[in-house]
């Protein structure tokens, strides 16, 4: 199922793909991690710098409840996991924002915590969002246990046995966090205040790192209540089993409108990883070392596959799709390099002719993945600075605002908002815990309270609005006879410097699906094992494969 060609030569050069054949939701929603993940950012700098890490806390007791602390020893500063379990009956478990309570709850601290730190953060982590955290706290974050699996590693271990490699497949991790905040929610610091510090610069590396730390936390936890259970005849988990355990996380609407809520950002992410493919479409022959290094990814994407499970209809057909076209890749690797002059991008044109868009998108990460060497420093370029174009250009005349309407938005305005299909649904923020929502129109109420994620619309609108407008005009003039398209307005100027700014799809329609929003920030977190439950939430892995804090030695890859 091809999705449209992007082999556009340009002398002897490759272009990026455009932004209407990499924009549109159907491929964001098959997006699969790579080397640019996030996650894969934070491990490597850590391995380059020889980052440290101890376990200076542990205050559990025989029942699992208690405090502990893991430490981040970095160059020039130190991160602290400060970590409390909790005793939670099984009634109030639940995965949903609305929970009040939780298996354990976490603040990533800057620095190393005095007793004075962790005993007022005793008082507040475990409240969530009921609680106080300062400045010193860079994220907070709730994780609850996979009961089924944890009981059965507990269990194992206790009885000096390993658990069982299926049950282990079936769920992937001891635990999944439930929420990870950070970028001075809830009183955290604010994203401005520690941006410069080379370690963070990269985008979500407070969370990335946070979550890290609750995966060793989860295996300490399961491997100590185990020793409790089963005294001297306990045993810890066998490092290949342990290895293949992440946590999970169960992620709903609240962060589907990210993406579009943050275009400079977003494009940055997608002109790194376009960047990437571009890069290495370009190499000229290939390596042995490279090849091989090829052959090895698509093996672990073999097994990541098979070990990939899920209920929900659509993921079940995307699974079925990926698997085929692995085996498709396979047999077109017999052949690899051959004797193209330059094997990486045949390759790749082989696989947009032949791949479905979910076997396409693992191909791209195939592609990326031996050569760090020429893509790794792509990870410096996916920050922004967003205030930089909060600013108007009030001068802009008209004329100009609507050509670069036509050129970044006519995916939009070939929209037919008159059609109830196009507008069937509105996003608002909930009352009760101030969420992402998202509404039925002809059903539901609350469309006063929309929200401006309408992004198709918002450009129909404002370019009915410029047409009855002289084009020598200002875009100042216009704005103060026109205040409603500010925000639009604002939009169409990014993008006229940022192509891959805007999704390129209908945000309102009936069939539209907010699990590929998800699915694609969730890629470039470096997550895994994408489990949609509705069209609405997901459940994922993150980590899984990678080494333990404690474990990091310098010879690990990331």
């Amino acid at each position: 199922m091809s999705a449209g060609k992007s082999h556009v030569a340009d002398g002897l050069h490759l272009r990026p793909r455009p932004p209407e054949t990499v924009m549109r939701l159907a491929r964001m929603g098959s997006a699969h991690p790579t080397r640019l993940s996030f996650l894969r950012v934070l491990l490597r700098r850590m391995e380059r710098e020889g980052w440290r890490f101890d376990r200076p806390i542990w205050e559990i007791n025989d029942c699992g409840v208690g405090r502990a602390t893991y430490r981040a020893i970095g160059p020039e500063r130190i991160y602290s996991l400060v970590a409390f379990a909790h005793d939670l009956p099984e009634e109030m478990r639940s995965d949903r924002v609305i929970a009040t309570a939780w298996d354990a709850t976490f603040a990533l601290f800057d620095g190393t915590p005095t007793k004075a730190d962790l005993d007022r953060l005793e008082a507040n982590v475990p409240l969530q969002e009921a609680g106080r955290i300062r400045p010193s706290e860079l994220s907070l974050s709730r994780a609850n246990r996979s009961v089924r699996l944890w009981e059965h590693v507990v269990d194992k271990l206790s009885m000096g046995c390993q658990p069982d490699p299926e049950e282990i497949a079936a769920v992937g991790y001891l635990m999944r966090t439930t929420a990870v905040y950070g970028s001075g929610k809830f009183g955290a610091a604010d994203r401005r205040d520690i941006a410069a510090r080379p370690e963070l610069a990269a985008p979500f590396q407070i969370e990335m790192l946070s979550v890290w730390l609750t995966r060793q936390f989860s295996v300490d936890m399961v491997e100590h209540l185990a020793s409790v259970k089963g005294g001297a005849g306990a045993v810890r988990l066998a490092p290949e089993i342990k290895r293949g355990l992440g946590v999970g996380n169960a992620t709903g609407l609240g962060m589907a409108p990210f993406l579009v809520r943050h275009p400079m950002l977003l494009n940055n992410w997608i002109s790194a990883r376009e960047e990437a493919l571009a890069r290495v479409r370009r190499i000229d022959g290939a390596t042995r070392e490279a090849a091989a290094c090829l052959r090895a990814a698509h093996a672990e994407a073999c097994r990541n596959a098979a070990n990939w499970r899920s209920e929900h209809p659509i993921q079940i057909a995307k699974l079925a799709d990926l698997r085929a076209d692995l085996a498709k890749i396979a047999t077109r690797l017999e052949r690899f390099p051959g004797d193209d002059p330059r094997p990486w991008d045949a390759l790749w044109v082989w696989g947009e002719e032949t791949l479905s868009l979910e076997g396409q998108e693992q191909l791209f990460a195939l592609l990326i993945e031996p050569h760090g060497n020429l893509v790794d420093e792509l990870a410096a370029c996916m920050s922004a600075d967003e205030a930089v174009a909060f600013r108007l250009d009030g001068a802009m005349r008209l004329r100009r605002l609507r050509e670069v309407l036509g050129e970044r938005y006519a995916w939009a305005l070939a929209v037919d908002f008159t059609r109830p299909e196009n507008t069937a649904r509105f996003w608002y923020v909930s009352e009760e815990k101030l969420e992402p929502r998202l509404g039925e129109r002809a059903t539901e109420t609350g469309a006063e309270r929309e929200q401006p994620l309408c992004i198709a619309r918002l450009a129909s609108e404002l370019d009915a609005a410029l047409a009855e407008r002289d084009e020598t005009e200002t875009v100042a003039a216009f704005l103060l006879r026109h205040p409603e398209h500010r925000y639009m307005v604002r939009r169409v100027q990014i993008a006229a410097g940022h192509p891959y700014a805007e999704v390129h799809d209908n945000l309102i329609a009936a069939d539209m699906l907010p699990i590929d929003l998800m699915r694609c920030k969730l890629a470039f977190f470096g997550a895994s094992h994408f489990d949609p439950r509705s069209d609405k939430w997901v459940r994922i892995s993150l980590f899984q494969g990678a080494p333990y804090p404690l474990e990091m030695d310098g010879r690990t890859q990331a």
